[in-house]
């Protein structure tokens, strides 16, 4: 198996130091516009710095203006919950035919909508790229970012958000078309091979990684949109797509001939994905995160969006409790919520597993099977914390 290594893709662009052309258009510059001398250079070192740390403190101030802010209160006070999703990832964040937006992520801001307000409604979608995404929460133009996004180490510390859990647990894995490729059902079979990947992503550094930690070598082409590297994939610019499996299932289905491409076994990463808000709000933390809870935890109960009126009458202290219908309880009152909001998540958008069926499960156009991401008591791993 022979790949061709040195193709370029169109706007793509490869990694740094491939074949030294950045490097030697940035000396090529630095002569047209003459050498600093050292006295020159000096000044000009404590100018940087002191800009820097100018403006490295105002930013690190605006970003802790932004994160003390009461987001629920903010919220309630607009009306909507302000979410950012993707660009158009199908089954997950998309608009449909008449412009509004479904998916799997989209119906969880529906649901922090409706336990908020009651009404699945009052969201409102920022579509963004994969680095626009954090800058969008960072500055507060969204309230929550409920879109594909895995949850790491630095961006829990670095960029400065909370996850607030994990509704969907997958892995990066590799596509390719099976007619070009039809003796290669590995990903261990790629060396050369030219490789479509999103800039700005954990799935760029993965990629890095596997094919050095496997002694493999591969020619990376790089786009900041999705739409770019689909575009790219899709007219054989590259001979591999890469990015969360979920995502290439997804992908598959707007390819010009979608059987023509196979998703390769291989799991090469952990991604937990979830949804993220600004560090410095428990309160909204709180919020977002048992919605997910409540949506899970219904699901193991039993409880529906066709049953859950008459589960509002269940003798079971568990099912009360967790619809609002236990006496003295103070549980939606400590949210900061109404007593029925888990009432109004589940009539607004079903329990978790209707969402997942419905938009990217057996009864969507992509067939995921749950996995991992079937409950605990069924040999997945989605797992709720008490709500009591």
């Amino acid at each position: 198996m022979a790949f061709f290594i040195g193709r370029r893709a169109g706007k793509g662009r490869r990694a740094a130091g491939i074949d030294g052309t950045f490097a030697a258009g940035r000396s090529r510059e630095a002569k047209k516009c003459g050498e600093m001398g050292p006295a020159q250079r000096k000044g000009f070192s404590m100018s940087y710095k002191f800009l820097t740390g100018v403006l490295g403190a105002a930013a690190l101030a605006f970003t802790a203006s932004a994160a003390s802010a009461a987001t629920l209160d903010d919220v309630k006070e607009k009306g909507y919950v302000q979410c950012g999703v993707s660009t158009g990832l199908a089954g997950f964040s998309a608009p449909n035919d008449a412009g509004d937006w479904e998916g799997f992520d989209v119906d969880l801001c529906r649901a922090i909508a409706a336990a908020v307000f009651g009404d699945p409604e009052a969201a409102r979608f920022t579509p963004t790229n994969a680095t626009e995404r954090f800058t969008a929460l960072q500055s507060g133009e969204i309230d929550v970012l409920t879109r594909n996004t895995t949850w790491t180490l630095s961006r829990d510390t670095k960029l400065g958000f909370n996850f607030a859990g994990v509704n969907y647990y997958d892995g990066q894995g590799f596509m390719i078309n099976g007619k070009n490729l039809p003796d290669v059902n590995s990903a261990l079979q790629l060396s050369g091979a030219a490789v479509c990947v999103q800039t700005g992503t954990t799935t760029e550094l993965n990629l890095a990684d596997y094919f050095r930690a496997n002694n493999m070598e591969y020619n990376p082409v790089v786009f900041q949109a999705l739409e770019e590297v689909n575009a790219a994939y899709d007219s054989g610019r590259c001979d591999v797509y890469t990015t969360d499996q979920s995502g290439l299932y997804a992908i598959r289905l707007t390819l010009t001939n979608p059987d023509d491409h196979v998703v390769l076994p291989e799991i090469i990463s952990k991604e937990p994905l979830g949804p993220a808000v600004r560090q410095g709000d428990d309160q909204w933390l709180d919020v977002v995160k048992w919605t997910l809870y409540a949506m899970i935890q219904a699901e193991e109960l039993g409880i529906t969006s066709a049953n859950v009126e008459e589960m509002m009458n269940s003798d079971n202290p568990e099912i009360k409790r967790i619809l609002g219908q236990e006496g003295e309880s103070t549980l939606a009152a400590d949210l900061g919520l109404e007593n029925e909001w888990v009432v109004n998540i589940i009539k607004g958008v079903g329990n978790y597993g209707e969402v997942f069926e419905r938009n990217i499960g057996q009864d969507s156009p992509l067939k995921i099977s749950r996995g991992l991401n079937q409950l605990w008591t069924k040999g997945g791993i989605q797992y709720a914390m008490p709500i009591r």
